[in-house]
């Protein structure tokens, strides 16, 4: 015999399944290079998993962060990453460790300051 799955039990596990998006257009509190905003980012993917959670977790998120939307979605859905926040500010594992994402990390400030070609 086979197991039906209940419609309530596919419905939670959709709510679950959040579709991400790009964030909102945010500026850093002062303008910023391009060179300064890659050192940020690099400072927080380096330590971040001392923020507690799962160093998988943490990878698959930097990989998302990274990625163009529709591959970030799968990323997300394929690591079991919960999502709260559909920019990927607040996340979730399936433990119930909190991962939270600066802005910095998922993109570029509205007051990046562009760098002249010579």
């Amino acid at each position: 015999m086979g197991c039906i799955v209940s419609s309530q039990a596919r419905n939670e596990g959709e709510a679950r399944r959040k579709k991400i998006k790009k964030p909102e257009p945010w500026a850093h509190t002062e303008p910023i290079t391009r060179a300064q905003l890659t050192n940020m980012r690099e400072e927080f993917w380096d330590t971040s998993p001392h923020y507690g959670g799962q160093r998988e977790i943490w990878d698959a998120l930097r990989a998302a962060a990274e990625a163009e939307l529709t591959l970030a979605q799968t990323i997300i859905d394929s690591a079991g990453v919960i999502v709260e926040n559909r920019d990927l500010t607040l996340c979730w594992d399936e433990r119930g460790a909190r991962y939270e994402l600066p802005m910095y990390v998922l993109s570029e400030p509205t007051n990046l300051i562009r760098e002249q070609e010579q």
